[in-house]
Order: C-alpha cells, then sequence, then structure tokens
C-alpha cells in the first residue's frame, strides 16, 4: 500500500497558506475521532496541507468522514516506515481537521485537502479496523494572547522571521506580508513552525507545547538558530568568493595544526612521510645539479597542502627522482672463458656477436672507464636476436631489461611527458632503469626498425641522443628534466631489416648481420636446445621418447622452410603432443621417432623440390631473392602469343624490377641473331613475364639475369637446367653487375636443395660468410657476362653465331657447354 504523503515538503517555502485558530469550538469537537496517521511531517492548527492517500485504512475513513460531513483528527507516526501503526506508533498529540476537498486521482488514489482547527491529545484507541478511532481530549492555549510578555514574543518572532526571509533569497516578497499579517500569537508561531526547516521530532514537540509563551520561546529558539545557520552559509559563501582562496586557508590552518602538533609532540603521518623521502633522496647518491633541483622540490613540497592536486604531482616526481639508480652499479664478471663458455651453451653458432662480446669484456678488463658499445643484430625472424640479450646479460654479470618498440609512435614515448600534463610519466628508459635498479644494465632495444612516426612525433629521431655515446652521459627526459647518464648501459638493438632505420640512427649502430641457419645448424640447435626444452613443457622426459637425426632432419627439410627455428619448434612440439597424449593413456614403452613416424604425426611433407617440375619447359627460370625473413626463391614464367609486340608484366612488382624486365627485352633484341633469333620477332607476339606469389611485393635488381634468362629460354625453346639458380643485375651492354644477400639467397638454395648457383663474379668474397655446409653442397659459376650466365643456366648453348665482345675488346668465340669454366668455391 502506497503512503499517505504531503504533497511538498513540510519544510516548504514559509507562505504556506494558514487560516486563524479556533474556527471551531472545543464542545463541537467529538470525545471520537477517526485518525488519519500521517508521515514525514507535523499537521498544525490554521494549516491547509494537501495529501495523497492510497492505504485501505485511510480511504475507508475518508469516505465516512465525507459522507457523515465529520471532522478527523490527523497524527504524525513516530517511524514513517511502519505500514500499519498501531497506538504505540503514533505520537500523543495531533490536528483536528476539516476535509475542504477530495479528488478521487485513480481506483485506489484520493487527494485532498485538509484545513488544521485545534490541537487535541489522544487518550486511548478505541477502534482498529476498518480504520483506527480514538478517545480525543481538545487541548487549548494556556496563555492568554493578551498577555504582554506573549506579545513582546510575537514581536521577536515576526523580527526574527523577517530576517530569516531576507536571508533566502527563494522566498517570494509576499511572504514578509504574511508574517506581517498575522495577529494572533499562537497563529504565529505554528505558522513558524510549520515552515521552519527542522526534524519533524522537534516540529512534534512545538505542536505538544500547550503553553503559549513556552510554545513561542521554543519557536524563536528554532528560528534563531536557523538564522545563525544561515548567517554561517552566507558568510563561508563570502570566504570562498574574497581574496583568501580555499587552498590559502588551508595552508593557514595546516601550519597552526603543525605548529601544534609539534608543540604537543604528535607529528602527523604525511610529515613522516616526508622526513623518509629526505632520507632517500640522500641515499640515493644524486649528482650536486640533481641534488639541487630534488632539495628545491622538496622544501616546495612541504609548503604544499596534501590534499591539493600539486601535491600529488611533486610527491610523484621526487619518488622518481629517489628510486632512479644515481649511483648504483652491478659488477660486470670480466673472466672470459666463463662468457665464451655462457654464450656457447646458450646458442649455436652466431660467432660474429660472440666475438664481439668477448672483445668488449676484454677492452673492459683493461680499462674500467669504457662506455657501453650500442650493437644492432640485424637478422630474419627466428634466429635468437632478442634470446641472445639474456645471454649476453648472464654472461656479463649485469642486470638484463627489454624494451619493445614497435608500433611506437609517440615522441614521449621515449622522452616523457613534461609535467604540466594529468598523468605525466617519464619515457620508457627511465622507466627501464628503475626497473634495473642499476645503472649500467643491458637493454635490449627490441624491433627497432618497427619505429612509426605521425602527427605526436618521430620517436626514431628522438633515440639519437639515447644512442650516441658521445651524448647519452646527460640523457634529458621530459619529465625528469635532469640529467641522467645512459653512457654506462650496454645497449643490444635488434631489427630484421635495415632499410626502415634512418640513416643518423643506424650510423650510431654498430651493425651485426645474422643470417638463417643451415640444415645442419638446425639440426644441432634442436638436437641441444629446442627438444630439451619441448620435452620439459609437455611433461616428457627422455625415457618416453627419442628423436633421431633422421627425423630432425625430416623435419628441417620437409616441414620447414625458414631462415629461422621457430617453426621447428613448433613442429617438434606437435610431436611431443602426440607422445604426450599415448603417455597420458598409459602407454610406457618408450618411443622412437624416425622419419616414418615424422610423417605418421605430421601428416604429408609439407615442402618438396619444385625446381625441376617448374623449369620442365621452356620460359621458366629460377631466382634467389632477399626478404626480411631471409633468402627465397623466386619463379620467373615468360610465354608468348600473338599479338603487336607488347610485353605485360604481373606479380606486384616494383619500378626498378620492370626496368630489369624492360633492359633484358633490349639485350635480347640486340643478340637476336647470335641467339637463332627472327630479329623481328617482336612484331606479331606479346610477351608475358609472370612473377608467382602474386600477393608479394617484389622489387630490386637482382632479378636481372634470371629475367633475361628466361626470356631466352622461351625464344630459343632451350630449358632452363632444373637444379641451378641465379642472381644479379644484368645491363644493356651484358654485363653481370653485383648485388647484395648474397649469405641469405645462398642458403635459401640449400634449403630448397639446388646443387648450383650462378653469382657475379664480383660477389665471389661474399662467399667467405656463407657456412661451410652450404659451400660443399653447391656448385658455384661466378660470370661477369650474361653469355657466360646463357651457358651455364641453359640445358645447352643458344648461341648460333660468335658473340661480340663489348667495345675494346677481343674478339671471342662464345664457350661451349662442354668446356664452359665453372669456379667450384
Amino acid at each position: 500500500m502506497s503512503d499517505d504523503k504531503k504533497k511538498g515538503s513540510a519544510a516548504a517555502a514559509m507562505p504556506a497558506a494558514m487560516a486563524p485558530p479556533g474556527m471551531i469550538n472545543k464542545e463541537d469537537i467529538p470525545q471520537v475521532l477517526p485518525i488519519l496517521p500521517l508521515r514525514n511531517s507535523v499537521f498544525f492548527p490554521g494549516g491547509v496541507l494537501p495529501l495523497a492517500v492510497g492505504r485501505q485504512k485511510t480511504i475507508a475513513l475518508i469516505k465516512d468522514a465525507v459522507r457523515d460531513d465529520q471532522v478527523i483528527g490527523v497524527v504524525t507516526q513516530r517511524r514513517a516506515e511502519e505500514e500499519d501503526p498501531g497506538a504505540s506508533d503514533l505520537y500523543t498529540m495531533g490536528t483536528v481537521a476539516r476535509i475542504v476537498k477530495l479528488l478521487k486521482m485513480g481506483e485506489d488514489n484520493y487527494s485532498l485537502v485538509v484545513q488544521g482547527l485545534a490541537r487535541f491529545r489522544v487518550l486511548d484507541l478505541v477502534q482498529e479496523a476498518p480504520y483506527l478511532k480514538a478517545r480525543v481530549d481538545a487541548v487549548e492555549d494556556r496563555t492568554s494572547a493578551e498577555n504582554v510578555e506573549v506579545e513582546a514574543l510575537g514581536i521577536n518572532l515576526k523580527k526574527l522571521a523577517r530576517e530569516v526571509i531576507e536571508l533566502m533569497p527563494e522566498l517570494p516578497a509576499a511572504a514578509t506580508e504574511l508574517v506581517e499579517s498575522i495577529t494572533h500569537p499562537g497563529h504565529l508561531a505554528d505558522l513558524i513552525a510549520a515552515n521552519v526547516d527542522v526534524p519533524i521530532e522537534e516540529k512534534q514537540a512545538v505542536l505538544e507545547t500547550v503553553d503559549l509563551k513556552a510554545r513561542m520561546k521554543l519557536v524563536l529558539e528554532l528560528l534563531n538558530r536557523k538564522r545563525e545557520i544561515l548567517k554561517l552559509s552566507n558568510k563561508i559563501d563570502s570566504a570562498v568568493k574574497g581574496e583568501m582562496s580555499k587552498t590559502q586557508r588551508e595552508y593557514y590552518l595546516r601550519q597552526q595544526l603543525k605548529a601544534i602538533k609539534e608543540e604537543l609532540g604528535e607529528m602527523g603521518e604525511e610529515e613522516e612521510e616526508l622526513d623518509e623521502l629526505q632520507e632517500r633522496l640522500k641515499k640515493a647518491g644524486l649528482p650536486p645539479d640533481v641534488e639541487k633541483v630534488a632539495n628545491k622540490e622538496l622544501n616546495r613540497l612541504k609548503t604544499i597542502p596534501a590534499a591539493s592536486s600539486e601535491y600529488t604531482v611533486a610527491r610523484t616526481y621526487l619518488d622518481w627522482i629517489a628510486d632512479l639508480p644515481w649511483a648504483k652499479l652491478s659488477e660486470d664478471n670480466l673472466d672470459i672463458e666463463n662468457a665464451r663458455q655462457t654464450l656457447d651453451k646458450d646458442h649455436y653458432g652466431i660467432k660474429k656477436v660472440k666475438k664481439r662480446i668477448l672483445e668488449y669484456l676484454a677492452v673492459r678488463k683493461l680499462k674500467n672507464d669504457m662506455r657501453g658499445p650500442i650493437l644492432c643484430l640485424v637478422g630474419p625472424p627466428g634466429v635468437g636476436k632478442t634470446s641472445l640479450g639474456q645471454s649476453i646479460a648472464k654472461a656479463v654479470g649485469r642486470k638484463f631489461v627489454r624494451l619493445s618498440l614497435g608500433g611506437v609512435r609517440d615522441e614521449a614515448e621515449i622522452r616523457g611527458h613534461r609535467r604540466t600534463y594529468v598523468g605525466a610519466l617519464p619515457g620508457r628508459f627511465i622507466q627501464s632503469m628503475k626497473k634495473a635498479g642499476t645503472k649500467n644494465p643491458v637493454m635490449m632495444l627490441d624491433e627497432i626498425d618497427k619505429l612509426g612516426a605521425d602527427f605526436r612525433g618521430d620517436p626514431s629521431a628522438a633515440l639519437l641522443e639515447v644512442l650516441d655515446p658521445e651524448q647519452n652521459n646527460t640523457f634529458s627526459d621530459h619529465y625528469l628534466d635532469v640529467p641522467f647518464d645512459l653512457s654506462k648501459v650496454l645497449f643490444i638493438a635488434t631489427a630484421n631489416q635495415l632499410d626502415p632505420i634512418p640513416g643518423p640512427l643506424r650510423d650510431r649502430m654498430e651493425i651485426i648481420e645474422l643470417s638463417g641457419y643451415t640444415f645442419e645448424e638446425k639440426q644441432s640447435i634442436a638436437r641441444i636446445h629446442l627438444v630439451p626444452k619441448q620435452l620439459k613443457e609437455h611433461g616428457l622426459s627422455p625415457d618416453h621418447i627419442t628423436i633421431t637425426d633422421e627425423a630432425l632432419l625430416t623435419l628441417t627439410t620437409s616441414y620447414t622452410r625458414e631462415a629461422g627455428v621457430r617453426n621447428l619448434e613448433r613442429r617438434i612440439a606437435d610431436i611431443c603432443r602426440a607422445v604426450a597424449v599415448e603417455v597420458a593413456g598409459g602407454k610406457t614403452d618408450k618411443q622412437n621417432i624416425d622419419g616414418n613416424r615424422v610423417k605418421e604425426i605430421l601428416g604429408p611433407e609439407m615442402f618438396y623440390s619444385e625446381v625441376a617440375e617448374r623449369t620442365e619447359v621452356p620460359g621458366v627460370a629460377t631466382g634467389l631473392a632477399w626478404t626480411a625473413a631471409g633468402g627465397d626463391l623466386l619463379f620467373i614464367e615468360a610465354t608468348k602469343m600473338a599479338g603487336k609486340g607488347g610485353m605485360t608484366l604481373t606479380g606486384q612488382l616494383g619500378d626498378v624490377m620492370k626496368e630489369s624486365a624492360t633492359a633484358a627485352l633490349s639485350y635480347l633484341r640486340s643478340k637476336a641473331e647470335a641467339l637463332g633469333i627472327n630479329p623481328n620477332f617482336l612484331e606479331k607476339t606479346d610477351l608475358h613475364l609472370h612473377f608467382p606469389a602474386g600477393s608479394i611485393p617484389k622489387d630490386g635488381p637482382s632479378a636481372g639475369v634470371t629475367i633475361l634468362t628466361a626470356l631466352t629460354s622461351l625464344l630459343t625453346g632451350v630449358r632452363v637446367r632444373g637444379d641451378t639458380a641465379m642472381t644479379g643485375e644484368a645491363t644493356l651492354r651484358g654485363l653481370v653487375l653485383p648485388v647484395g644477400g648474397i649469405k641469405e639467397k645462398v642458403l635459401a638454395a640449400h634449403r630448397a636443395g639446388i646443387k648450383r648457383v650462378i653469382l657475379p663474379e664480383r660477389c665471389r668474397k661474399d662467399l667467405q660468410d656463407v657456412p661451410d655446409q652450404a659451400k660443399n653442397d653447391i656448385e658455384f659459376i661466378f660470370a661477369t657476362r650474361m653469355d657466360e650466365v646463357l651457358d651455364a643456366a641453359l640445358e645447352k648453348s643458344p648461341f648460333k653465331t660468335p658473340v661480340a665482345p663489348p667495345e675494346g675488346g677481343e674478339k671471342t668465340v662464345p664457350p661451349q657447354p662442354e668446356p664452359t669454366p665453372e669456379v667450384r668455391a
């Protein structure tokens, strides 16, 4: 059931309508009255109150009262939440009321207006159903209204009421006129009590005060308290709007509080924290210029109230200063032999990097104040660049922190944000130094070639200072705004390719290239590192499984084709999972994994040599290409059809590669007679050159000799040898120029099972970086001119007539297939 609620607050505006009391004689009040319980309000004689009625008992009461035209009694409940109040739930004093207006708002809802007539006291309840009825005793004021003291109290009440109304500008001007118009002191007291904002209990106390003088004094006290509250509120508003701000007021109060606490010997928690911070700053070993800034900031912090936002900013700044390793150095382990053993244990091969680290340790041992080198390891994914940093840190005996730069586009990530910004933080380098806890950690800058640049700045430009040995001893972070020494840090950057790294940044680093692994190296890495690691991760032991060398060879040749070993590790994990299922199922026999068992677990072979298959028809040649993931094979297919002499190129090619194709065609047309090709072959023929894997962008000049070989094979009808791959730039004069990435390309050829590789003569020196296994398995042919390439690449010599040498050279007869000069590396 819904409440019987007053429409509008009992503490509403002052001018609530009041009728003069005494409109009913004491004799006219029945001895038994129907009682209407009232919640959250007190009803006074002379008042007019709108009510919303929803309780069934109350609705029945109202209907009977209206029908019989009788008065009712309105009594306030002690607890507003009581739904069905009894005698103990009601106050003993109430107000006789007449129903002035009644409206039906719905099926069970009524709205009525009642007018207060006189006070009464409840003697006892005589009925509880269908609604409350009580025996009552009418109450009259004890003191006469003509009493001099009562008159004086009335004057004071009106005066105080006027002051309160003036302090409440939200009240209408008619409120003062209403107060002035009331002449009866009891009516005035009830009017003010009904409208003043005080608790229900205090209003009920005014209603129960029968003595007129006592009632007026009580209302005078309530009104006086209301006036003081309003005055204080206005005073607070004025103080806030005045010259002294809230922050200044708190500061003076806190200074006084601090003096009092010091006098009493009760220092607060904040003071203790600041003293502790001061001690931390003293022990941090700050340089003199940094110590000066920190002390100045600390003195300012002591004057800032703890509740101020500025306090938190300054406190966080000093915490960063105190936590950074300004003077803490870890001791290097300069045992060269120990470092060599550690590096050899963790990583197979990569001799260049190991050699460089050992050189650094040797120089550190001889010269104590050497700055940390800045190395950049460049190589395809999966060759161990990132894990190498941890091994170096372990070998040198330093802390290791890794900083991933991939996708970083905001310069503030490097240099930090200025403290004026909300939520400002130091840059990643200062954060990493705090994490390391020492001044000379090994810091790995992972994926430095993946840095981006946009409207927020260029992070690679911000790295120039960090990675410059001449500048990083005074690195300035925007948040700290004091110099920090990074010169003792051993920086190791990693990248998949050098091209995206800006020239000035590349110039500051020592580039060490890591190439892909040969089959033999992959087998060794798998045997020494990957297999034990995967056995441990899958809960297996050597008693459960043995992976033979034959199985590892099958994995590296038939199920993976990559420069690194990540996919090889995944395939080993696949085998371990298959064995784990059987072991978990109760099979305890040790399993021997050989090549056939690998095929059972992993299914059909994923990679096979397709060179011979692709070159079965004329017009297809195998080239070698360099990619960020290592070297790869590049097949070039050429075909001809009836047309008008056009040439179509497909396969998402760059401008340089398109120009190489144009140059190759021009060279062929110039040598058409020597090759036995009709010089006018383009008049009624269209050529189409396609580079498979069309979704992959391709560019560069190193496919020139391959394009020329494919076109020559197409036009002469002589097939390209299936075991041969080539790389090199071809010129219009038929010269073969050197290209880069020889090591990666040769390793790609080795992975694909290529037996012969044609290289430019001037790339002979690059073979010294190629692993011995690849050099022993592959026959290398070095060429300076295109006729040498064609003789070596095609199944038979395509030349029909002697070839004219370049201008200034002697006339020579092109070499025949049998005596073709071949150099074996």
